[in-house]
């Protein structure tokens, strides 16, 4: 069923307000994160730890299973761990569109969200206020 011309307005000014107001979703970097070399580096020792923990844990697991099983519990988390460690990307360091760009972006939002100003105009509209 296609659009009336009124509800095709409607949408167009709704993407142009989303365009504008919400730049930043729509020029997201999509290319990889600034990752650190020292979180990647740690990150993988704390893996190849992990990992010895839990074939400790395996070789240990005939002789005490209490043992075992704690040791293979703890290297597992331990390599969920420095995985976490190093793929999460340093604060600050990502690289922006334009540096000028992100204070004029923002400034509209002082004033209210395109969200905020689309419910006043519906609370208008449903109260007879025009």
């Amino acid at each position: 069923m296609p659009l009336s011309e009124q509800e095709q307005r409607l949408l167009d000014e709704m993407e142009r307000h989303l365009m504008q107001n919400d730049a930043d979703v729509v020029s997201a970097p999509a290319g990889p994160q600034v990752l650190s070399y020292r979180n990647l580096i740690v990150g993988a020792v704390v893996v190849l730890g992990g990992l010895g923990a839990v074939i400790a844990g395996i070789a240990l697991w005939s002789t005490s299973l209490a043992l075992g099983l704690v040791l293979g519990v703890v290297g597992f988390a331990a390599m969920v761990g420095g995985v976490i460690l190093a793929v999460t990307p340093v604060k600050g360091t990502v690289p922006t569109p334009s540096s000028s760009g992100g204070s004029a972006r923002r400034s509209p939002r002082q004033g209210g969200g395109f969200m905020d100003r689309m419910n006043d105009r519906w609370d208008r509209r449903q109260g007879g206020d025009s």
